[in-house]
């Protein structure tokens, strides 16, 4: 009598197909079941980017279906590395992301630091700590830019607190020497937490008889420090800097809810200078040229960064 459904399941199999299955080797099943998943990957990831760049190559505009598509070779490349605005905007996307990072890793490893050291509450500082990261960029970016406002807002009553300064003297959103510092506070503000925990996984993975015996050496706190803890901890922090950098260099939701790219374009991204030149003005092909360049960039850059932090490991 059949109980299970998989035994329900083998008596409905037709005895053809039952016997070709039980000629399979074990390779060619899990082929089979691994099959859609490829199927699906490449539908939703490589069609799209072989799409592209067929686009990257015409002057393509999708609000004009009816007109003519010609093929212009490298002239949308060509016009974006020309383009003063372009590299305006890469800059400004450098400078988001080197300071984002810098101090991401350094507050991150901080606190992991601290709160890797047992003490009463640890676990309620680590959940406080974690909170930034589990909001929403769209709530985020709306919540500072009220804490942002020159008459209301408590950044500006903090820091003229603690400066002397009148609170309403500056706007950290409005100026456009401030500005592209107020995204990299909130930046920072929302993803530490996580640079945090992944510092914090690599303190903990340390065997504390490594601390033992560096003691018995008589190794002072700060040789360990630095001849223990932190060469070991390094691949955490690395892998740390190459999730931030791949997720900074392609922000767009936090800026867009804090400056949208302003005042004038001081923090206007290459994601938001992208987003400008597919659907504002139009510029399809130009748009795919751009997003290809953009995505060789973070390839290659990373590609380059993964192949150090494999090395890093192997020591």
């Amino acid at each position: 009598m059949l109980h299970s459904p998989i035994d329900r399941v083998a008596s409905a199999t037709p005895p053809a197909i039952a016997a070709r299955v039980r000629g399979l080797s074990d390779r060619a099943i899990a082929w089979l079941f691994v099959a859609p998943s490829i199927v699906l990957l490449l539908a939703i990831n490589i069609f799209p980017l072989i799409w592209t760049i067929r686009l990257s190559f015409t002057n393509i505009r999708v609000n004009r279906p009816n007109a003519s598509v010609e093929f212009v070779g490298l002239r949308n490349y060509i016009s974006i590395l020309t383009d003063n605005d372009i590299w305006q905007s890469m800059q400004g996307t450098a400078h988001f992301l080197i300071w984002t990072i810098v101090l991401q890793v350094l507050i991150g490893f901080s606190l992991a630091y601290l709160i890797n050291k047992k003490f009463r509450g640890n676990n309620l500082w680590t959940t406080i700590i974690v909170l930034p990261m589990m909001l929403s960029p769209a709530v985020v970016g709306n919540f500072w830019t009220f804490l942002y406002q020159p008459q209301i807002g408590l950044f500006n009553y903090v820091v003229g607190f603690l400066t002397g300064n009148d609170p309403s003297s500056f706007s950290m959103i409005a100026s456009t020497s401030l500005a592209p510092w107020a995204i990299v506070i909130v930046d920072t503000w929302m993803w530490t937490p996580f640079v945090m925990l992944i510092c914090l996984a690599g303190l903990r993975s340390i065997p504390s008889s490594i601390y033992e015996a560096a003691e018995c050496d008589r190794a002072s706190k700060w040789r360990q420090f630095w001849t223990i803890t932190i060469p070991m901890v390094l691949p955490f922090l690395m892998l740390a800097v190459l999730f931030r950098g791949i997720e900074n260099f392609k922000m767009f939701d936090l800026v867009v809810q804090l400056t949208g790219g302003g005042p004038g374009s001081i923090t206007e991204l290459t994601s938001i200078n992208l987003k400008r030149a597919a659907f504002e003005q139009w510029r399809t092909g130009y748009a795919s040229a751009y997003a290809v360049i953009l995505f060789v960039t973070v390839f290659g850059l990373a590609s380059i960064y993964v192949k150090a932090l494999n090395k890093v490991k192997q020591r």
